[in-house]
């Protein structure tokens, strides 16, 4: 029975471990892994879609001062995400975003749709965590008032006390998330804004061209 319970637990990190490759890795079928949270469009004017590729070195790579972006051309998506460095003394969450950026044209827009994302097993285990404070919560207070819990004046005040122990954990909780989601996005859009910089210069090198052939 140990056994098997130390097999579960490697399982499950190297589920997770997994997990965190593919939504970090850049590579190209992996571009779109991730669940998506929250979105946004931009449109850059004069430009095409097929004039990319001059701003990203090589291998479709573009470094940015505080992150990456990788253009894959085939698929028509700029994946970005910042630096990931194993011993830097910057505050890393559990939570980490990256951003895919489907691109296409109209007429003489080039229209850009932000997705952020997170590591799926990010999602799915601050999604247990909800499930089982407030589901735990909920059950134990509804279980103790069908027993006779209410019957005395003690059973009363353990009731509040329970669930305001409960909503604290809860709150406490839905702080942190916030914290970590605002940390997140602003590095994140930091470096979205940073790739609007270069192809924004992009543009204008081009424009400049085309008007001094």
């Amino acid at each position: 029975m140990t056994f098997a319970g130390i097999i579960a637990i490697f399982l499950f990190l190297g589920l997770i471990i997994g997990d965190w490759f593919q939504f970090t890795t850049l590579k190209s079928w992996a571009c779109r892994y991730g669940c998506p949270l929250a979105h946004r469009k931009n449109a850059l004017a004069s430009h095409s879609d097929h004039s990319l590729s001059p701003a990203f070195h090589k291998a479709g790579a573009l470094p940015l001062p505080h992150g990456i972006a990788r253009w894959v051309e085939d698929r028509q998506v700029i994946v970005i995400r910042p630096y990931y460095e194993l011993f830097s003394l910057r505050f890393r969450t559990a939570w980490p975003l990256k951003g895919t950026i489907d691109v296409s044209s109209d007429g003489g827009q080039l229209l850009l749709h932000l997705s952020k994302r997170i590591p799926w097993s990010s999602a799915i285990l601050t999604l247990l965590w909800l499930v089982f404070v407030i589901g735990g919560t909920l059950t134990f207070v509804v279980l103790f008032i069908l027993d006779g819990g209410l019957s005395t004046i003690g059973g009363f005040f353990w009731v509040v006390g329970l669930t305001a122990l409960g909503l604290l954990v809860l709150a406490g909780g839905l702080i942190l998330l916030s914290f970590a989601y605002r940390l997140e996005d602003s590095r994140l859009m930091q470096v979205y804004q940073e790739l609007l910089d270069v192809l924004t210069t992009l543009r204008l090198k081009d424009s400049g061209e085309s008007m001094n052939p």
